[in-house]
This record gives structure tokens, sequence and C-alpha cells, in this order.
């Protein structure tokens, strides 16, 4: 047994070695830089931009994230279907029922869903065309989505990308229509069947000023379908709407508090196309109550125009800052102030400035007001930056300029990645990290900066109806190129750097954004919640006026300790002990594997069990002959060798003697000799030891097996049996560090250091992968846990490493389905 000892001792201080003080836990920074990279090319290695309208996806298919519809549906093939069948289209995923009006209660009157030919006659899709006067609203509390929906009207490309104009209710007319919406980095085609909710024959909610037009009220059935119901439209901002029908970034600005350039940033998002709208506050006493000069409160309001308008008076001639809006009501409620229809001050405009500005005066919703008056009487302006996709090549050779973007998704995992915000300094750092590079400064900035506009936005919040939006902001923090080496940056960085720009507020909104102007350079933004182990997914998209090249800052996944290239397969080299400790191994090896020579799961798990019992999460039954007798027995601290009991304890006990691990391990070489190589009844092995339905499951045992049997037996002869013993030895040591609280778990944010500690290199990707398999509800992560993840790395990697070249590996479907299937 000395010799075995001598073994397990040598092995252990080898992978010491190797690790240094990051299987210590002395270095702050576990592992330096990555040489070696596994698996394809990282997604995040290219810049990733929103895809074009051609990238379409069809509400339910899988890579659309819209988790409430599994079931997929195309337009061409439904439509195709009820034209021969001689059917109109009924749609099941959003029927004409209750629940497709509400979530929280019944409708107080009945609601009769009716198809258009039988509310008006001759319906029709378009009325003599479009415009911002098809937007009426209904008894619904969604202004919010009629202002962007007004917006839309006014940009025919934007139009059309969301709302398809082949549709009719005369040529291949079967009861369907569908809309197409942006959602979370993806495009989504949206089906709904005509039938619309009315009362009295008239449309409840969305319609247009024509009774027999209904492009708008079938519009926002798609959008409440995309959200589940109508009733999840209830309240919210134009930005969102805005964002949904065009893939912008959308930013807001409390009037109170404007930026001195506001007039210009509104018009340099006019010369962008971007789409703005603007609210004032609400009364508490009264539902859209209107003020004395004519607005709404409460209500949101589209912007339609800005400009600067040529005045001529007998005294002098200028310009004057104007802003033209209009209410979604499309009716006589307008602003009655300076400027408003008919009033006096526009008989100073010139007549062809008149006409190059499209000045009206119909009582239509629609007014212009100075913009000092817009700043004096609304509290709140929205603009929807469009992304480069959206404008034409003719906008853009006639002078309309376009955002230059960069978006990446990401997730918050509880106990992985969800490290809440720079007041949690110990998990801050565990959420996820970007770097932007900002390199020439915008054209026309004396100061030579750059714009940035960053906005972080959580997924699928709206159509969810118990948890809500998590409060949500970024960080911003500069880097010096040394700072740009290190992947991820740690808690020290955070310690002593102070931010150079973060979110206003954090706020449970679905997207907080913010426009920034900074000296071109290098840049980290933190995404977080507010606190940590909030779990949701998000996108984070950066838009500049010049480019930005943006990456994700993370680990790439491998192997190797220190930084230095290890073409090894993962696992310190195995030791090559002197002869006499060999045969204690050996010896050892044979009482356990029997006649076969070899070791299969089950007997791999009854080692296991036994040996490292006190490692595990909670008290482990194992079987014990007692005479002719077979009892059940829970073992307990102190028995039978309590803490030194098991093959695991020779193997790291002995070689962290001397260190601050010894009383962890409480070593009893006697007993745990005497254990594992004493006799049961007729002098046999004691393998009967453990319950096989305690302790480690069937799963990681075999697992243990098929890491290591290169012949597919299900079985490990001796050479295996030492490599696995070598690699329990360092999977254990690594966890016994972690595991501060002598509790048999470790923190899920912990995960990467021990893993880096045992010399795996993984990013947030594979590390969230693993905290959703492996961690609890808290976060946590069981020791028995701890060794899959350990086992199933190396395995990947070594299957990966077969076949890599250049980054790549290429398998058949039948070679990656035989090798995966058994690991």
């Amino acid at each position: 047994m000395d010799e075995l000892k001598g073994f397990f001792r040598q092995a252990g201080q080898e992978f010491l070695n190797a690790a240094g003080d990051a299987a210590m836990g002395v270095a702050k920074d576990v592992v330096g830089s990555v040489i070696n990279e596994i698996f394809v090319k990282k997604e995040s290695d290219t810049k990733r931009v929103l895809p074009n309208i051609k990238n379409m996806r069809v509400l339910g298919e899988k890579t659309s994230s819209l988790g409430q519809y599994s079931e997929v549906q195309d337009y061409e093939t439904i439509l195709n279907s009820c034209l021969q069948s001689g059917s109109l289209f009924e749609d099941p995923l959003f029927p004409a029922s209750n629940e497709s009006l509400m979530f929280s209660r019944r409708p107080d009157r009945h609601i009769e869903w009716l198809r258009p030919h039988e509310i008006a006659e001759n319906p029709q899709f378009f009325v003599e065309g479009y415009s911002r006067f098809d937007v009426q609203q209904g008894e619904l509390g969604d202004c919010w989505l009629l202002a962007a929906t007004a917006n839309l009207t006014q940009e025919s490309n934007l139009f059309f990308r969301v709302i398809p104009p082949e549709q009719s209710f005369e040529e291949r007319y079967a009861g369907i229509f569908h809309f197409r919406f942006w959602q979370y980095g993806k495009w989504v085609d949206v089906i709904v069947d005509d039938r619309l909710p009315t009362f009295r024959g008239e449309l409840l909610y969305m319609h247009s000023t024509e009774k027999n037009e209904f492009w708008s009220a079938l519009l926002e059935k798609a959008y409440a379908k995309l959200h589940g119901s109508y009733e999840a439209l209830k309240g919210g901002s134009t930005c969102e709407a805005m964002e949904d029908f065009t893939g912008g970034v959308s930013e807001w600005y409390d009037l109170a508090e404007a930026p001195a350039n506001l007039f210009t940033i509104l018009q340099k998002a006019a010369e962008r196309n971007s789409m703005m709208g603007c609210s004032l506050d609400a009364d508490p006493n009264a539902y859209e109550a209107e003020t004395p000069q004519g607005l709404i409160r409460g209500h949101a309001y589209s912007i339609t125009k800005v400009c600067l308008i040529d005045i001529v008076t007998p005294n002098r001639q200028g310009k004057i800052p104007m802003i033209r809006m209009r209410n979604p009501w499309g009716n006589e409620a307008e602003w009655n102030g300076p400027w408003s229809d008919s009033s006096p001050e526009w008989r100073y405009i010139p007549e062809e400035q008149k006409q190059e500005i499209g000045l009206t005066f119909d009582r239509d919703g629609e007014f212009w007001m100075s913009f000092q008056d817009f700043l004096n009487h609304f509290q709140r302006v929205e603009i929807c930056n469009l992304s480069p996709d959206s404008l034409t090549e003719d906008q853009q050779n006639s002078g309309k300029r376009k955002w230059e973007m960069s978006m990446y998704d990401g997730e918050w995992t509880r106990g992985v990645t969800a490290g809440g915000c720079r007041n949690f300094l110990d998990t801050f750092w565990h959420n996820p990290q970007y770097i932007i590079t900002l390199v020439d400064p915008d054209e026309e900035d004396e100061e030579g900066q750059c714009t940035v506009i960053i906005a972080l936005m959580q997924k699928n919040r709206r159509s969810n109806r118990t948890d809500g939006c998590l409060s949500i902001g970024f960080a911003i923090y500069s880097l010096t190129d040394r700072e740009l080496e290190t992947r991820p940056q740690g808690r020290n960085f955070f310690s002593y750097k102070s931010s150079v720009g973060r979110s206003p507020h954090f706020i449970n909104t679905r997207e907080v954004c913010s426009r920034f102007k900074l000296p071109p350079g290098h840049y980290l933004i933190v995404p977080s919640t507010f606190d940590p182990n909030e779990e949701g997914e998000f996108i984070i998209r950066v838009f500049s006026e010049t480019q930005n090249n943006m990456e994700e800052n993370d680990d790439h996944v491998g192997y190797g300790f220190g930084g230095k290239a290890d073409s090894i397969t993962p696992g310190f080299p195995t030791p090559k002990p002197v002869d006499p400790q060999k045969e204690s191994l050996r010896r050892l090896f044979d009482s356990i594997a029997g006649q076969d020579a070899e070791v299969d799961w089950m007997e791999l798990k009854r080692i296991l069990d036994h040996s490292m019992r006190d490692d595990l999460p909670k008290p482990v039954v194992y079987n014990r002959f007692e005479g002719n007798t077979f009892g059940t027995q829970a073992a307990g601290p102190g028995e039978d060798g309590g803490n030194a009991c098991g093959i695991l304890s020779l193997i790291c006990g002995p070689f962290l003697k001397g260190t601050p691990f010894e009383e962890q391990l409480n070593m009893n070489d006697h007993d745990q000799s005497k254990r594992l190589m004493g006799d049961g009844p007729g002098g046999n092995p004691a393998a009967a030891i453990v319950d096989e339905t305690h302790g480690f499951s069937k799963d990681i045992c075999r697992s243990m097996v098929a890491m290591l049997d290169t012949d597919k037996s299900g079985k490990l002869g001796f050479e295996e049996f030492e490599m696995l013993l070598a690699d329990i030895a360092k999977w254990k040591a690594v966890f016994k560090v972690y595991d501060v609280e002598k509790t048999g778990r470790v923190s899920g944010f912990q995960l990467r250091e021990a893993l880096n500690s045992a010399g795996y290199h993984l990013n947030n990707r594979v590390l969230n992968a693993l905290g959703h398999r492996y961690g609890s509800r808290d976060g946590k992560i069981a020791f028995d846990d701890f060794i899959m993840c350990a086992v199933k790395i190396k395995t990947y990697i070594e299957l990966f490493k077969e076949r890599e070249k250049d980054d790549t590996a290429t398998f058949t479907l039948e070679e990656w389905v035989e090798r995966t299937i058994y690991s």
C-alpha cells in the first residue's frame, strides 16, 4: 500500500505542478490566454449584422426564438390548400375566442368575430393606397402601436416590408393574411385569419377612416397574435413597435433634461429616415385628459417631419426650427397654440415654403409646433434609428445616410453568467462581456469623437404574463491594448476600473438604450440585470455613424495551462511509477475487475460511491455483508474510516499532506486498505458495498468508462483504468479547492475558474449550457455533476481533436451519431 500511495502522490503532484496556483486557489486570474482553439470556428469571430428580409422566419420555426408557438405556419402552403378546398382559413393558433382577446378577465360584453365581408360592402385591403390617416384607435389602449403604425406609412419600402402588398379580398382570397415583424434579430412571418372582433357590427379595435379598408385592423391582429393576445398590447412604448416594424434601435429623451443639441439629433434622425414619436405625461386623475392647448395627456403622438422653415417678417428674416406631429385618433383633437392650423404665424411663411413642407389645415389630427413649444409641452421623445438594411440604394444615392451596426445574442444563466450589476462585485465579472472598437470620429464632429448608440433588449418578455420584464442596464469601460489580451476581464479589473458610460437607469422595460460620445479606442460593454441570478436572454446592438468593430470578450474553448500551447490530450501526462507502485495498483485493479481483467460501469460505480460518499452532497446508502445476511446501512461520519474511506482519498490525500487541504481529507490509510482490499463472504472481494440506486448515477459511470474505452467494449482495461484514476484525482483536487464550505457543492459562478484550474477553457455559451444541464435551481453544481462536466468536456475535446484540421473537424452524420451516442 505504501507503493500505491506513492503512485497517487506522484500523480497528484504532477497535476499540481501543471496547474500551479490555479488548483490551489491562490491566483486571482486562474488561467492565461488559450492557444489551442477547439470546435468549429466561433460564431463570435465574425461580425454579425441584422438579417436581410430574405432571411425570413415563419412563426413557430425553432430558430425564431418565439417559444409560445411550436407549430410552423407557412403562408403559401396554407393559402394554396384553402384555395384548392374552397374553404376560408381559420387559425387554430389564434382562434376567434375570448382567450385571444384577454388573459386576465372575460370581456364585459358579447364580442362577435366577423370577417370583413360581414362588416362592410366591398371590403378592400387598401382603399386608394395607404396613409397615416388609415390608422384610427379603437377601444384598446395601444396608442403606442398606432403612433408607430402611422410613422410606418411615411416610407413605402419600410411599409411593404411589414405589410406585403400582394394581399387582396378579391384575387386568391381565402381568408388568410400575413405580416412581417422584426423579433430579436430575425424577421418573422405571422399568419392570421381575417375574423376580427366586433361589437354591434363595428370593429372594436384599430380601424381605418374608410369603413371597407382593413389592412390596419389585420396588422393589429397579427401583432396581437405575436404577443399572445390583444390585451398584451395594452400599454407600451412607441419605440417597441417602431423597432418591431423596422429592426431599428430606439432611444428616448426626457425633454425636461433635453441635451442642447436635441434638434440636431432629431434632424440627423430624419436624414436617416428614423421613425419618431413623443408623448405627454398622463393625468393621474383623468384618463387621456385634454390640456387647454388641445394636447392629450398619456397619449402617444408620431413625429412626421423635422425641419428648419424660412420665416420672413417685416423686421427680419431667418429660419425657425419646427416639428410636425400627428394624433393617432386622426380627428379634430389638435394643438391650438402658435403655428396650429390657420394660426396667424403662417402668414410669415413664403408660399413656396408652405408647398415644400406640404402644409394643410385639415382637421385630421396633424399639426405643426415650434421646437421651443415642443420642449415646453411634451415630456418625452422617442427615436427609432433604422438598421443599415432599411435604406434602399436609391435613398442612399439621394443623400440619405445610414448607421453602421453590430449585434450579438446573449444570455444570463443563474449561477453562471447572471452576475447582477456592479454593486455585486464578486459576481459582476461573470456577466457576458463585449468589446467595441471605434476607429474614425464622426465626419462633422469638431472634437474628433464618435457617436455611439448602445441598446440592450431582453427577449420574449411581453408574452410572459407572469414574470414581466427584468430590470436591465449596462456599463462601458475603456480598455488599453494590454487589457485587450485578457478574456474575459476578471474581478480585479472591475475593482479598480471606473466606467466611462452607463445606461441611465436599471429599468424593467424591454430595452434600455443610450447615446454616447466617445473618443476612438477600445471599449468593454457589460450588460446585466440589476440583481444576480436573474435568468433571461438578450440581444445587444451598437449603432455608430462610422464603422464599429464588435466581438465577444470571452475565452476560447480549449485545453492548456498558463497560456502555453499544449497539444496533448486534456489531462496531465500519465505518471510513470516505479515498478513496485504499479504492481500495487495492478493488484488493486485485479481485485476489482475479477476474472475478465476489466472494469465495467457497475464495478466502477461501486468503487466511486463507496470511496467518495463524503464528497457527494448527501449521504450515500450502501449495502454490507453481515454473516449470511444482506443488510442496508447509511454511512455516517467516522464509520469505516469516515472521511478516510475510498480510493479517491488515497488518490488525492497523500500528495496534499502538509497543505491546507490535509484536514479536508482526514486520511486513515489502514482503514482505506482494509476497506478496499477486504473480504466479503467466502473470501471474495467486498464488491457489493453500494446500493446502485444511490451515489453516482449510472450515466456518469458509463460516461467515465466511455471516455477511455477506445475499443468500445463497455469496459476498461488496466491502462485505461490507470488513466481514469489520474483524471479523477485531478478533478477531485480541484473541486476540494472551490468547495470551501465542504457541502459537496460549488457555486456555478466558480465553474469557469474550477474548470480552468483543471486545464479547460470554456466560453459563456458552453458554461451556460453546463449550468442549464447540471446546475441546481439555486445555481449550485454538485460534486458528481462537476465530475460529469469534466468527463463530457474531455470526451468531446478528444473527439474533436481526432479530426481537427485548421480549427474545424468534419464528420459524416453516421460518424457523429456513432461517436456521440456512446459518450
